[in-house]
């Protein structure tokens, strides 16, 4: 089970990330918005494969009305996930932000 602790150690790692607040709640930068925490145990990343993962793992993968404008965008519930899984998520999601490794 992947934590918001998980999150900022990942994000933190990636060359140049830095964090500060986005709407009150803890948000991770590269270039952009890459991940921010959303709800206790809910974090907004981006993704080219929102449709796909909703689409194979509801219970997981989600978004909102607010997010429809922003494809990229997908809701992941943390208690669904381990380390591995959520590294992969925001490795994506940083180069998506416009990161570089």
């Amino acid at each position: 089970m992947a934590t918001e602790d998980d999150v900022r150690r990942i994000c933190l790692a990636l060359p140049g990330v830095t964090e500060r607040s986005s709407w009150n709640q803890p948000a991770w930068f590269a270039k952009s918005l890459m991940a921010r925490m959303w709800d206790e145990g809910v974090l907004t990343v981006k993704t080219a494969e929102r449709e796909a993962l909703a689409g194979t793992d509801p219970g997981t993968y989600f978004w909102t009305p607010h997010h429809e404008r922003s494809p990229q965008l997908v809701l992941i519930r943390l208690s669904q996930l381990d380390d591995g899984e959520l590294a992969e998520l925001l490795e994506e999601s940083f180069l998506l932000a416009g990161g570089r490794i």
